[in-house]
């Protein structure tokens, strides 16, 4: 049975979001998972017996502080042992879980992540990405979206490779098309990062590289691999997510538009780690809780974390 940590205490509504959501996860998976709740124990019961779930199909594990998003990420893994975050990292180090999530200080969870389970031999840098819905129909990703601000040709070269492993096995996309994100379409265009990566990317044979997309190309299916320096992702996921906000609060409603809500999603893994951990949004709800939880699970179904070390 696979086994999966939740960070109960991360996220803006916690505990009472990651708890429904694991509700949830436990009403859909049944007994395929066993879910293990990382966090205040009292206030963990208290939620689930109120809601009328059944306090035996979860374990607890107590802790008693918590990484708030105001912490500095590397300071407070070390000071603060008795998290939600450290001890879910403590577990997945010592295969005790399978699969670590958690909607809390995303810098945490990426210093646990390459200081507790370490990046994945060959991989230069890790990186989250991003869906990328498409007019067409189906999902593309967009990385890196924050994790690596300045990024080395090698680096966005990997980048490709992580993101077209990622769509051929957990969105089932025969040979994805990798582009990479420039201001032209010419091999020739782009700052001297660009124009490099390009080069090395052209010369692969790992993947699918389809050359340079624009902005206006990202949602229209011409790449299910979208590859970009953090910096640059960030400011493309911030702009998609202010736009879905939009539309919301002025009552407009869009079938493609509606695909945009975080919540169908859940979170996104850290790609190129030696174990499935995913972040959620801090404002994630129970919805978004329990699709994280299926992210981890279809991760794990198709072992990800060993092809791409195979890959490397």
């Amino acid at each position: 049975m696979l086994s999966i940590g939740i960070d109960i205490m991360g996220g803006d509504f916690a505990p009472r979001e990651a708890v429904l959501g694991a509700i949830q996860a436990r009403e859909e998976f049944g007994n395929k998972l066993h879910l293990l709740l990382i966090g205040d124990r009292n206030q963990a019961l208290e939620i689930i017996n109120e809601s009328g779930a059944n306090p035996v199909d979860f374990d607890y594990i107590h802790t008693t502080e918590v990484i708030t998003f105001n912490d500095h990420p590397a300071k407070a893994i070390a000071a603060k042992k008795d998290s939600s975050i450290a001890v879910g990292f403590s577990l997945l180090k010592e295969k005790k879980i399978d699969a670590f999530i958690s909607a809390g200080n995303t810098g945490a969870m990426l210093v646990g992540s390459i200081f507790s389970i370490k990046p994945i031999n060959g991989i230069i840098r890790p990186t989250i990405s991003s869906v990328l819905p498409k007019v067409t129909g189906g999902l593309g990703v967009l990385l890196d979206v924050g994790a690596n601000a300045d990024c080395r040709p090698d680096v966005l070269q990997q980048f490709g490779l992580l993101g077209s492993l990622f769509c051929k096995l957990v969105y089932k996309i025969d040979n994805p098309k990798v582009g990479l994100i420039n201001i032209g379409e010419e091999k020739e265009k782009g700052n001297l990062v660009a124009q490099a990566a390009f080069q090395l990317m052209e010369e692969t044979t790992q993947y699918n590289f389809i050359g340079n997309i624009e902005g206006r190309d990202l949602f229209t299916g011409k790449a299910d691999v979208a590859v970009c320096d953090g910096f640059t992702g960030n400011v493309v996921l911030k702009a998609c997510e202010s736009i879905f906000y939009i539309m919301k609060k002025r009552g407009l409603t869009d079938d493609y538009f509606d695909s945009f809500n975080y919540e169908n999603y859940g979170g996104t893994p850290i790609l190129g780690v030696n174990a499935p951990v995913i972040i959620g949004h801090g404002i994630s709800n129970a919805k978004a809780f329990k699709n994280m939880i299926k992210m981890a699970k279809d991760i794990i179904d198709v072992e990800l974390i060993d092809q791409i070390k195979a890959s490397f």
